[in-house]
């Protein structure tokens, strides 16, 4: 199997990207210059719904 080794930007670990997955096509294509592996991509996600949830609470 194919894989391109890949940093994120956020940890700044290297990670793999494996064949078939977005980011072994963007790492491939190189359309996309910032790469996060996945457990910095949940942090994200977690911290972008809790402050989306905070700013509606505000609101009522």
């Amino acid at each position: 199997m194919f894989y391109y080794e890949v940093i994120c930007f956020s940890c700044k670990k290297t990670f793999k990207a494996n064949e078939g997955s977005l980011k072994y096509k963007q790492a491939k294509e190189r359309t996309v210059k910032f790469f996060c592996c996945e457990e910095c991509a949940d942090k994200i996600r977690i911290e972008a719904i809790l402050s989306f949830m905070n700013r509606i609470n505000r609101n009522f």
